[in-house]
């Protein structure tokens, strides 16, 4: 099965210390299916990659899924699902008005 071009799996790194003493990749393509694993504004070496509030570091998340898309052959017009966690719902909004203005929401 793995001979199967459709099975065939490609995978982005996480950009992350322990993403390789785990296994863990940014997204996995397999066939035409792309699957991005949970994004934070982390820095690849520990704490925040960006300063500012809510709305900058969903900007930084946003920026990385898309750049792992690219690496993969997609690009943010092609997902058909989001999920966003806030640790505080008052910043939901803040949170996901980059989402509306990327071609994610379009």
């Amino acid at each position: 099965m793995r001979d199967c071009p459709e099975t065939q799996r490609t995978s982005v790194p996480a950009g992350s210390l322990w993403g390789p003493v785990v296994g863990y990749s940014r997204a996995v393509r397999v066939g035409s299916l792309i699957h991005v694993a949970g994004t934070t504004a982390a820095a690849p070496g520990g704490g925040l990659a960006v300063h500012g509030g809510p709305y900058e570091q969903a900007v930084y998340v946003l920026q990385r899924i898309e750049d792992a898309l690219h690496q993969l052959g997609a690009e943010l017009g092609d997902v058909v699902r989001t999920r966003m966690y806030v640790t505080d719902i008052g910043q939901w909004e803040s949170k996901s008005k980059p989402m509306l203005s990327w071609e994610i929401a379009k």
